[in-house]
């Protein structure tokens, strides 16, 4: 039996979630590359989208920005 492994659309709602835990991360001092495995690994999905969602963040400044 295989498994789901990543949430393939996350909705808007759930980025922004995302994207806050990665930023907080971030505020606590760990390097962008671990915090971006760390989120992947927090909310299934891969570190690919994890790039996406942080670059949409950006473009759209969510909070925390």
């Amino acid at each position: 039996m295989s498994q789901r492994i990543a949430e393939e659309h996350p909705s808007e709602a759930r980025r922004k979630e995302i994207f806050l835990a990665l930023v907080e991360a971030q505020d606590q001092q760990m390097t962008v590359a671990q915090s971006r495995r760390t989120i992947a690994k927090r909310f299934n999905v891969t570190e690919n989208q994890i790039r996406d969602i942080e670059r949409e963040g950006l473009d759209a400044q969510w909070p925390p920005l």
